[in-house]
């Protein structure tokens, strides 16, 4: 049993499971197995399920389940698909060495800006001319900074991004070229190029890869509390989950649980200061994590 801890729904996916754990408890002298649940800490930036697997957490453990919140699906309903559900992610950090100067003379300089620019435009070339258009990734640079006066050229940027893909043979081609591009543009441009894949502070997350069985066992048991017209068929995401690596090691099914109220908030997002959860789906997800686990066993 998952609880996934990621600002700012952690609490809901604590409640819910502290629930869960309200409900097994009344049930313990029928139960006829061991239930662990799993308060797991380290989701974003530090692969919290890769170092609970590797500290021995859930050795021996045959299936596990986990619930994640959906802020764009109603109360009520649960979502999820057998097979591939989310993406493999890594995140890469990169420094641009150049030679600062003044604006007035860049030929006496060598601007580590503009080998930045040239090698962000050419990461996008690895999804556009190098990926099969039916094959999903995703490159995206989301921090650059560099320079703090108008005028002058600076020493150095830095870049900050992420690489996805549903496979890990993909996210192996997108480490490797992500490298060789950023490191050629920034030689084009008299530049040198560091790039880090901070592999010692987070393992690239594997895709979430749901096992038909116990997708199919989670589905039964949600048609059954909530009705079959509120169980729905989650689309492929091109986000990722440190869940992930429990799919790797044991049969695993991850499913997403709606908490969009129109009458609360509908517009807010995961990883929004503003994000509302509707307090109903708190009973909903502590009697999903415990009939899952209670008839799984």
């Amino acid at each position: 049993m998952g609880a996934q801890e990621q600002e700012p729904w952690k609490d809901a996916h604590v409640t819910m499971l502290l629930g869960a754990a309200k409900l097994l408890q009344s049930k313990s002298k029928e139960i006829k197995g061991t239930i662990k649940l799993v308060f797991q800490p380290g989701e974003e930036e530090h692969a919290g399920a890769y170092h609970m697997i590797k500290e021995g957490a859930l050795d021996k453990i045959q299936g596990i389940f986990g619930l994640h919140i959906q802020p764009l699906m109603p109360v009520g309903t649960i979502g999820s698909r057998p097979g591939p559900i989310l993406a493999g992610s890594g995140r890469f950090s990169v420094t641009i060495h150049g030679k600062g100067g003044h604006a007035a003379f860049p030929h006496l300089a060598t601007d580590p800006i503009l080998a930045a620019c040239s090698a962000i435009l050419a990461l996008q070339q690895l999804i556009s001319r190098e990926t099969d258009p039916l094959d999903a990734r995703v490159v995206t640079v989301g921090m650059i900074e560099g320079g703090q006066a108008a005028n002058i050229i600076p020493e150095t940027v830095r870049l900050k991004g992420t690489f996805r893909s549903m496979t890990s043979e993909g996210l192996n081609y997108l480490q490797q070229r992500i490298q060789e591009v950023i490191e050629i543009q920034a030689s084009v441009h008299g530049c040198t190029a560091t790039v880090d894949f901070m592999l010692e502070k987070m393992k690239p997350y594997p895709a979430t890869v749901n096992d038909e069985a116990m997708y199919k066992h989670a589905k039964n048991v949600g048609e059954t509390l909530l009705g079959e017209p509120n169980v729905k068929l989650f689309p492929m995401s091109m986000g990722a989950e440190d869940f992930s690596f429990y799919t790797e090691k044991m049969a695993a099914a991850f499913f997403m649980i709606g908490t969009k109220n129109e009458t609360l908030d509908p517009n807010t997002i995961w990883h929004s200061p503003n994000l509302v959860i509707d307090e109903e789906v708190l009973p909903i997800g502590a009697a999903l994590h415990a009939a899952v686990a209670i008839s799984y066993l």
